[in-house]
């Protein structure tokens, strides 16, 4: 079962051919030579380099997913923050091929701001016009639109689960074991208790191995847990 925009999603490899008990990860990177070796100026090749999810090539749109569309915004207002207005416009950020944009002005600008050129839409001095060829594709819709609630019908656990069960035995425990040393660290039992919950709902086995790990019994906290939720 995959959530349809779920926003990290395991995929099974056995759904595509592949070894049964296998993951695979499609992580689409590109690098090029500045990517590839050492800059001579960290700070200006990587301290000042920005990545963000709404930096696609013209053509595309942005899926519904939950994260991403979260991702659309804070990303950018973090570069703003870290780089200033104009982060785009630096030399590591700034698109290598001929572009047009309406940004002009603002704090900090280190370019030729656009010239004399106006940067709005219509004018009457030969300036920019809307190519309708990279309007975003439309979404086909049927019945009523409206605001959705994801807490109604959001599925937390399946992938993280799924996610568990294709691991290796010593991955699990590996993974077991680096959980114990955080969520044993001085942390409240509550919040242990808490914790645990999740991860047993992920899976039990999951559950029952931190549970171990941290010296509690996790048929204990399973049953406070229902008991907690029944009285609500």
């Amino acid at each position: 079962m995959l959530a349809r925009f779920s926003g990290r999603i395991t995929w099974p490899a056995l759904s595509r051919g592949g070894r049964a008990g296998a993951a695979v990860y499609f992580i689409p990177i590109k690098l090029n030579k500045e990517a590839t070796q050492l800059p001579r100026n960290t700070a200006a090749k990587v301290e000042q380099a920005w990545f963000e999810p709404r930096s696609v090539v013209p053509g595309m749109g942005f899926s519904p997913d939950k994260m991403l569309q979260a991702r659309l915004i804070s990303y950018h207002d973090a570069h703003r923050y870290r780089l200033g207005v104009h982060y785009d416009s630096l030399p590591v950020n700034k698109p290598q091929c001929p572009y047009h944009t309406y940004n002009k002005d603002g704090a900090m600008r280190f370019d030729g701001n656009g010239g004399p050129a106006v940067n709005y839409e219509p004018n009457s001095f030969g300036g920019p016009t809307q190519d309708r060829s990279y309007v975003e594709r439309p979404h086909a819709v049927s019945g009523t639109v409206a605001r959705h609630d994801h807490r109604l019908d959001s599925d937390y656990y399946t992938q993280p689960g799924n996610l568990f069960r294709l691991m290796p035995a010593d991955a699990k425990q590996r993974l077991i074991d680096n959980i114990v040393s955080s969520l044993g660290n001085g942390v409240p039992q509550r919040i242990q208790e808490l914790q645990l919950q999740h991860f047993y709902k992920a899976d039990p086995a999951y559950g029952t191995g931190v549970a171990k790990g941290l010296g509690l019994n996790i048929e204990s906290v399973i049953a406070k847990a229902k008991q907690a939720s029944a009285a609500d």
